[in-house]
């Protein structure tokens, strides 16, 4: 097995574990993150201004931001790579679209989607393993189209061998906001807006979060 499908088997795994009780933790989460509000918001607002369209929510676990982005209006579906996330997000939100499949191998046409997210979903990829997620992103969207992260801010790989109640074995990585941005202009965006926070709550690292639109051809 390949270093880049053992991360991806070991994410998986993890998360198909952890499914029902990370729902439980975290599906109200949003209620009390203003900051993510803001961006998903601000996020929303900018793929709607320019004429909306499918959003991909990639990367999305058990749909609840997914669903938080149906709310604002968006025609968002969503994508994960663990069966056992995407079991618990049909079940919750019985409503929306689910796909299972992987951030690396999209099942998406080229140049669709109107918007595209990955909300944390890029914290368990090795830094040398994110332009390959950044061009593939780049490749699913429309010219145009608007592109949100969220991330944990920092240079460190941090391991955990327990999470959400359960024993696993995840690797969880933070990244510089000059770095995010870096790597998603060599993949064809431009940066429209970042942001850094401090870490709150249960947070023990600041938060990024970085807002990019593709070039119009």
């Amino acid at each position: 097995m390949t270093d880049a499908a053992a991360y991806l088997e070991t994410t998986k795994a993890s998360y198909d574990i952890v499914a029902a009780d990370y729902d439980r933790l975290l599906r109200n989460a949003l209620d009390g993150s203003p900051f993510d509000r803001a961006m998903l918001g601000v996020f929303a607002e900018r793929v709607l201004a320019g004429g909306g369209g499918p959003v991909g929510d990639l990367g999305c676990g058990t749909g609840r931001v997914t669903a938080y982005l149906h709310e604002l209006g968006l025609d968002a579906f969503g994508v994960d790579l663990s069966h056992g996330m995407v079991a618990v997000a049909r079940q919750v939100y019985s409503g929306l679209r689910f796909e299972v499949g992987s951030m690396t191998g999209l099942d998406i046409a080229d140049g669709t989607l109107a918007g595209a997210l990955a909300w944390y979903s890029t914290v368990h990829t090795p830094p040398h393993e994110l332009p390959a997620y950044f061009r593939e992103f780049h490749r699913v969207l429309a010219p145009g189209g608007h592109f949100l992260t969220a991330f944990k801010v920092g240079d460190e790989r941090v391991h955990l061998d327990h999470a959400y109640g359960h024993d696993l074995s995840l690797d969880v990585y933070r990244f510089r906001p000059e770095q995010v941005s870096g790597l998603l202009a060599e993949a064809g965006f431009e940066e429209v807006a970042r942001l850094v926070r401090a870490a709150e709550g249960w947070e023990n690292t600041p938060q990024g979060y970085l807002l990019a639109r593709k070039r119009a051809q």
